[in-house]
């Protein structure tokens, strides 16, 4: 395989606004052989810079396309409100850059597959189930029960965040947000808040991000939202492969829940990993599951038909 090529910085456009990104060139592919692609995004909150870098590295040294990206609101600065965490227009982000690649001269746009993980694990089930053409899905640690995420935050965290989230519908202005905290000790009011979380989200962080000063709280509104929704329901109705890496020990997006809702999907891989919600990300957790996805999407969607 040729030498990798550089990775590109460049800016999706979504009306007026703008999505950071990562594009990962092809090895192999080009316009005249174009080839598939993968589509990576982030958790709860987090942003490229977290760890995305790794996968499509990963799918870039097998031969396909990565594109990394940053919803709308979060990482760099571009034209949207900041820090708005919304489940539906995220999806709409989704769609949005599933679309930019696919026009890639370089990419198949038959051929292109979607990775996520945490938050970002709900958010790709949910676009595979809706999207058809989409050809493969890698779901990592996924978001699956809203109700099951909320339970683990203790008894008072929750009463806690729905004030907090009425008082931002209700009184936030654009720019002037209730804050809530996205990470969190055990019995703190934050989004998420198991004794691995505060530990694990950080090292998620690099120094660079850190020292740029990377916002760690989100508007409160969505503490009304995050609790009622099941964007594991949806795994009956996603048609391509779909690989579920289901971590047993997760303290913020269950296993249980997940392990019932994967069984539905007519195509499911399903793989269990002795590791928690944020080793998946790291070390040996992170090498174990990496080859795994390369295995299946080898199968599913090899780079040479």
């Amino acid at each position: 395989m040729a030498a990798l090529p550089p990775r590109r910085d460049i800016q999706i456009p979504f009306g007026n606004a703008r999505m950071a990104a990562w594009l990962y060139p092809s090895p192999v592919a080009s316009s005249t052989k174009p080839g598939p692609a993968m589509v990576c995004g982030h958790g709860l909150g987090a942003v490229k810079e977290m760890g995305l870098d790794n996968y499509c590295e990963l799918f870039q040294k097998e031969g396909y396309t990565a594109v990394a990206f940053d919803y709308r609101g979060f990482g760099e600065p571009t034209g949207s409100e900041p820090q708005i965490l919304d489940w539906n227009m995220q999806q709409d982000d989704w769609a949005v850059v599933l679309e930019y690649v696919r026009n890639l001269p370089e990419v198949d746009a038959s051929r292109v597959g979607i990775f996520g993980t945490s938050f970002g694990g709900g958010h790709v089930i949910a676009v595979a189930a809706k999207d058809k053409r989409v050809a493969a899905a890698i779901s990592q640690c996924p978001f699956t029960s809203g109700p099951h995420s909320a339970a683990t935050l203790g008894w008072y965290a929750p009463f806690a965040l729905t004030a907090l989230g009425v008082r931002d519908l209700l009184f936030g202005k654009k720019g002037d947000y209730v804050p809530v905290k996205l990470a969190g000790k055990p019995g703190e009011v934050a989004l998420m808040n198991a004794p691995d979380v505060e530990s694990g989200y950080k090292r998620l962080i690099p120094p660079s991000l850190e020292a740029r000063g990377l916002p760690i709280t989100v508007a409160a509104r969505a503490a009304l939202q995050i609790p009622f929704l099941r964007p594991g329901s949806y795994a009956p109705q996603v048609e391509c492969p779909i690989y579920f890496a289901v971590c047993r020990g997760d303290t913020v997006a269950p296993a249980g829940p997940t392990r019932g809702w994967a069984k539905l999907a007519p195509k499911g891989v399903v793989k269990e990993y002795e590791l928690g919600h944020f080793s998946i990300y790291v070390d040996e957790g992170f090498e174990q599951a990496s080859k795994d996805y390369v295995e299946f999407l080898r199968q599913v969607l090899p780079v040479r038909q």
